[in-house]
């Protein structure tokens, strides 16, 4: 925190590439030696054949004005529904075309799970940009490692750790558009063996009204806000040497006020209690050329809802718990090859439900990485599985690169991946089915990158397709049922320049495949919210010593969505989204300044499905670091 900068710039916010957005080329660590821990082999970028991205910890500095579903769906490949509409509304992620829940949250390295979902997906709405360090991104079938739903890739959030000797306070203050203001204060530092860092965000904003007003209706509707609460507290303790334990412990709390349906407004009580509390540890023991890690985290999530049907209120209470215990071992067999092996056992709970019904998962799996054998690396790795309820399941991958030349990199991966029933899916009060099988897909993913002009120009490629089998949908008739395959491909491709001060990074990505939509309740080729054809561009440039100024640019084409109210399918016009952001240091860069402005050619419009969507809308403010 001691190089915090201030900044003062304008930031056009529309596709940021989360590899490269530097705007100073990382002289002393090159991203092609940052280790990806979500690997769990500690793997190079150079050595690895998967699609990483990284978005780091200065991108995020210099993302104060966002929120993370913003953040993220700026990276190529990934859809935030709901990113851009009312603040306080849900959002979905969209990874590589897959559905919302077939993509694994991960907080240092632990999987977030929300049981009580029906789609089991975390909400990212619990985390706030000011309380994580850095964030990987990987690409495709990751169940290998990570198990259940991670079909189309990983988010990995590496929360923020302890800081230098001594104490630090830091802090963000903000305001801007529709009443909105936050508000984060923060305090780490290290004593001997002991480090710690602790902060604590509140946010709150009007919103707009989250239904479109119809046509002809000349009444307004009501604004529909959120205020929220925000803690985090990571610990480190050093016992020798050798072994490291790293307790944690966070909780979230966000009261949104809700609509009762496209192009109906809700009664005034309408609104969303979120609540989140997690608690556990990471802790590491090394020994020569080995090293055990064992993670544990707790995880309860409530989410009671007031509704209304027709005028009339209703409530619904959702709540479930999960625990997970995850033990891995490391050895190195030499100097090119490297072994790892783990168990991983899974408890949730859906506490909501009156029986509270209660299901297990456990695994074993393990890994080979040969690396550095002249151009040639190639990671195999498998993982058993065995369900309370379903039995048991397989998963593999293998991902092999080649450096053809030190410039040039060629990848690629063939890998299966899964995602378990859900409660709901198996215990639930409707629709319920104790004979559904997991959801199976089968990955295959190839590309390139190219690094000139030592890494001032890059270029990254990838292609990928995947065939998903005994995909789980809920039938009116019968319930939750394995039916229909589903299949999708796309390639992604990354530009990247860095010269002197300034930098300029992009991305197209094109998406197709089919899926299964309960509007016309069949398989159609289309991809309900998911666009075909998807750019962006990101520039910047460090203007002065102090002042950096940022522009974004990202284009989607038309795509489609159920409207729910005619149960119709709906064609939905493309859109472009520019966003703008400026910040200036001062006092030793301990203290910045910041403006963020977004959607600046938009205005607030309804959605043809009766949703609004934001427009113009900026944050300015202010983050300091005192030692």
């Amino acid at each position: 925190m001691n190089k915090t900068k201030i900044l003062i710039a304008a930031g056009l916010g529309l596709g940021q590439i989360a590899i490269g957005e530097s705007v100073k080329a990382q002289d002393t660590l090159k991203l092609k030696d940052v280790v990806i821990s979500a690997t769990k082999n500690d793997q190079k970028q150079s050595q690895t054949g998967k699609v990483v991205s990284i978005i780091s910890r200065e991108v995020l500095d210099r993302s104060q004005g966002k929120s993370l579903p913003e953040l993220i769906s700026e990276q190529a490949g990934i859809i935030v529904a709901g990113s851009g509409s009312n603040p306080g509304a849900n959002k979905s992620v969209f990874f590589r075309g897959a559905g919302s829940a077939y993509a694994v949250v991960l907080i240092d390295g632990i999987v977030q799970n929300d049981p009580s979902g029906n789609g089991g997906a975390f909400d990212l709405r619990l985390f706030a940009i000011d309380q994580i360090d850095h964030i990987e991104i990987l690409r495709g079938g990751q169940s290998t490692i990570y198990g259940s739903d991670a079909i189309a890739g990983v988010i990995n959030i590496i929360t923020k750790k302890g800081g230098p000797k001594g104490n630090t306070i830091y802090g963000v203050a903000s305001a801007g558009s529709y009443e909105t203001y936050k508000a984060t204060i923060g305090l780490n530092g290290s004593v001997d063996a002991f480090t710690y860092n602790i902060n604590y965000t509140h946010h709150k904003t009007d919103g707009i009204s989250e239904a479109a007003n119809p046509v002809g209706n000349n009444t307004a509707f009501d604004k529909d806000g959120f205020e929220t609460d925000g803690v985090n507290a990571n610990f480190g303790i050093k016992l020798d040497q050798h072994f490291s334990v790293n307790p944690f412990i966070r909780y979230f709390e966000g009261n949104y006020k809700i609509d009762e349906a496209a192009f109906t407004d809700g009664i005034a009580a309408n609104h969303s209690l979120l609540k989140n509390f997690s608690g556990g540890v990471n802790s590491k023991y090394e020994f020569g050329t080995g090293k055990i890690n064992l993670n544990y985290g707790y995880q309860s999530t409530s989410n009671n809802t007031l509704s209304s049907f027709d005028g009339f209120p209703y409530e619904s209470v959702g709540a479930g718990r999960i625990s997970l215990l995850d033990l891995f071992y490391n050895q190195k067999l030499g100097d090119k090859l490297d072994l790892l092996v783990g168990i991983d056992n899974r408890v949730m709970r859906l506490s909501s439900a009156g029986n509270k019904p209660e299901s297990n998962i456990f695994a074993a799996y393990g890994s080979l990485f040969l690396h550095d054998l002249s151009i040639f690396n190639l990671e195999v790795g498998g993982r058993y599985n065995k369900h309370e309820q379903y039995g048991e399941n397989y998963t593999y991958t293998i991902t092999p690169s080649i450096n053809v030349i030190k410039e040039l990199k060629l990848f690629g991966t063939v890998s299966t991946a899964f995602k378990i029933p859900t409660l709901t899916m198996l215990f639930g009060q409707y629709g319920s089915n104790l004979n559904l099988k997991p959801e199976k897909s089968q990955n295959y993913e190839a590309g390139f990158n190219l690094s000139l002009a030592d890494d001032k120009f890059s270029l990254r490629g990838a292609a990928f397709k995947r065939d998903l089998t005994d995909a789980i949908i809920y039938d009116f008739a019968v319930g939750y049922i394995n039916q229909e395959s589903q299949k999708v491909r796309g390639f992604e491709i990354e530009p990247a320049v860095k010269i002197w001060k300034f930098t300029l990074n992009g991305y197209y990505a094109f998406t197709d495949g089919n899926e299964y939509n309960s509007v016309n309740n069949k398989v159609e080729d289309f991809l309900f919210r998911r666009p075909k054809h998807a750019f962006g561009i990101t520039t910047g440039i460090q203007a002065t010593d102090n002042l950096f100024i940022n522009a974004n640019l990202r284009y989607f084409c038309s795509r489609t969505d159920g409207n729910f109210t005619d149960y119709v399918v709906e064609n939905l016009p493309s859109y472009k989204l520019l966003n703008a952001y400026a910040e200036y240091a001062f006092a030793k860069k301990r203290l910045k300044i910041f403006f963020d402005a977004k959607n600046i050619l938009n205005k607030n419009y309804n959605e043809i499905i009766g949703y609004n969507t934001m427009g113009f809308n900026f944050n300015t403010g202010l983050s300091f670091n005192i030692r």
